[in-house]
């Protein structure tokens, strides 16, 4: 990977600007009028699925596996259609920052991590603090390696209580620094991945707490199961960030590679003792009136799950993270439309997975013998809003991410097909054991 320092054009200015409020307002509208025209096309199957399992019970399963998807994706699609991504004032700041890298048994990868991060582009001072949690390997023998022939700004700590909450927040109390950025041990970030973090928040409003990265696959090659993920880091992750970001709530400023300012992070105590501290955390930083922003070029790769088993886990113990930040802040109280609309959202999920799983899973087999009770034609109008929103955020991903940091898009058509037909399938179950662990507070394993 290369750096590309050529500033970037700048967009002109439109004549007749839309404000966040009007986009907000506006996408939901053509997403109602998107809702009426499904409900009404899909009349004839209502009745006759109510004959089978009565009004309010084809109700919820309509709901569920049709017109809330559906209007969630016309109001992705129109958000994304009318999306700007703001201009940088500064492509070149020069604020010195800290990195923070909690580590666990990583010396496989971590000089790897540490060198891609010696390789910046980034002008200002950037102090690395690794915080060794209690390895058993040789992490630290490669950190201390990586300090002398890399001839960086490293520091390491130690600590012995498990869980990366843990280790961030002993690090927390050595950072000096304005922003704090975060990032996973076994993750390499481009040339010019700080840069762009801190060009955004120093672009952004004052009340603009974060900055969350951008996540892709590195190792898409590996398996099949990582040719699927890699597309859903690029086109489905991507997307709803995006949208999130748009909205000035950014609702994951994800522990993997994020910037933070180090006050708002200190006044809100820190990581919390959770799953899913980032997101934990993230909420309370929303719940503050603070907002949280989005940095698509800021890209970080990382190395996706390579068997079914690994990925239930990962994924479960995302699942588990939400609702362990809808548990601690519910919906209604964010301060903000947007961020009450997003969480809400995320509290809907519970209910789409699980009518997804027990219902449309059921219905598919049922299909597959020609009874179309559940599964049929009217099914199939999301798919439509599905290839528009991705079709959308695939060209924005080509023409404006990959090639103002000079890198390609690999082939991987194989995983696009099996990530559009089969994904769902297996996301919706994983995700609805994740709720189920955290419903019975069964045990956290962070690996």
């Amino acid at each position: 990977m290369k750096p590309n320092l050529t500033p970037i054009k700048k967009q002109k200015n439109r004549k007749y600007y839309f404000t966040i409020q009007k986009k907000f307002w506006f996408s939901h509208t053509m997403s109602f009028m998107w809702l009426i025209l499904s409900i009404y096309l899909s009349l004839p199957w209502l009745y006759d699925l109510s004959d089978i399992v009565t009004m309010p019970g084809a109700i919820f399963i309509i709901t569920g596996i049709a017109y809330i998807p559906g209007y969630m994706s016309a109001f992705l699609i129109v958000s994304l259609i009318l999306d700007r991504q703001p201009n940088f004032k500064n492509e070149f700041p020069t604020e010195s920052v800290t990195l923070l890298i909690a580590a666990y048994n990583e010396e496989k990868g971590i000089y790897q991590t540490l060198k891609y991060v010696t390789d910046q582009d980034y002008t200002g001072e950037i102090q690395v603090i690794v915080i060794n949690n209690n390895s058993s390997d040789k992490t630290t023998e490669e950190v201390l390696r990586a300090k002398k022939e890399l001839k960086a700004n490293i520091s390491i700590l130690h600590e012995p209580n498990p869980g990366k909450f843990n280790a961030l927040n002993t690090g927390l109390q050595y950072v000096q620094t304005p922003y704090v950025i975060t990032l996973d041990a076994d993750t390499l970030i481009h040339p010019s991945a700080v840069r762009y973090l801190v060009s955004r928040i120093k672009s952004s409003p004052e009340d603009v707490c974060a900055v969350a990265g951008s996540m892709l696959v590195r190792n898409s090659r590996e398996t099949i199961w990582t040719k699927i993920q890699e597309w859903d880091y690029f086109l489905g992750i991507a997307s709803i960030k995006r949208l999130q970001g748009l909205y000035q709530g950014t609702l994951v400023a994800q522990g993997a590679f994020s910037l933070y300012k180090t006050p708002c992070v200190q006044e809100v105590g820190g990581w919390p003792d959770a799953i899913g501290e980032d997101i934990v955390l993230t909420w309370r930083l929303l719940q503050k009136e603070w907002k949280v922003y989005f940095e698509p070029l800021a890209v970080a790769f990382t190395d996706a799950p390579t068997t079914l088993a690994h990925f239930a886990k990962q994924r479960s113990r995302w699942a588990r993270g939400m609702v362990e930040g809808l548990k601690e802040i519910k919906p209604w109280q964010q301060p903000q439309v947007y961020t009450r609309y997003l969480t809400g959202i995320n509290l809907l999920m519970l209910y789409l997975d699980l009518v997804y799983t027990l219902c449309w899973l059921p219905g598919l087999v049922l299909a597959f013998f020609g009874i179309h009770w559940i599964v049929g034609p009217m099914t199939l109008l999301v798919l439509p809003l599905t290839f528009v929103s991705y079709s959308i955020l695939y060209l924005y991903q080509k023409h404006y991410v990959f090639r103002h940091l000079n890198l390609r898009i690999r082939i991987n058509k194989l995983g696009f097909i099996l990530f559009i037909l089969f994904y769902q399938m297996i996301m919706s179950p994983v995700s609805l054991y994740g709720y189920l662990q955290e419903f019975f507070k069964l045990r956290r394993v962070w690996k």
